[in-house]
């Protein structure tokens, strides 16, 4: 079993910089096994979508509405993953989920809100 606890998210002005953060915990097999991670986000009465995802082999994929402004990276550990957030837009307010994908399945995190003002 794996488990993702994200930390990060918070209230900005339009403009601003957040960075959030995914760690994943449990078992080093389970863990090892991991072979992408991402964050995705839903707004209030809107679907829940891809925002950033960033495979073991290093390769990364962006909503094209956060490209140039996002970038998702891993930790040293390799159990971390963080996502960078400059120019955030009134729009990029969701709750941001993170989420690993291994042959066991799919895990999410609680969720960490962002709100962005104008």
């Amino acid at each position: 079993q794996v488990q993702l606890v994200e930390s990060g998210g918070g209230l900005v002005q339009a403009g601003g910089s957040l960075r959030l953060s995914c760690a994943a915990s449990g078992s080093i097999g389970r863990i090892i096994s991991i072979n992408a991670m991402g964050w995705y986000r839903q707004a209030p009465g809107k679907q829940r979508e891809l925002v950033a995802a960033l495979t073991s082999g290093g390769s990364t994929n962006y909503a094209d509405s956060v490209k140039g402004r996002f970038t998702i990276s891993r930790g040293n550990a390799k159990n971390t993953v963080y996502m960078q957030m400059n120019s955030l837009k009134p729009e990029d307010t969701a709750v941001y989920y993170c989420n690993a994908e291994s042959p066991y399945g799919s895990t999410w995190g609680q969720g960490t809100q962002v709100t962005v003002s104008s």
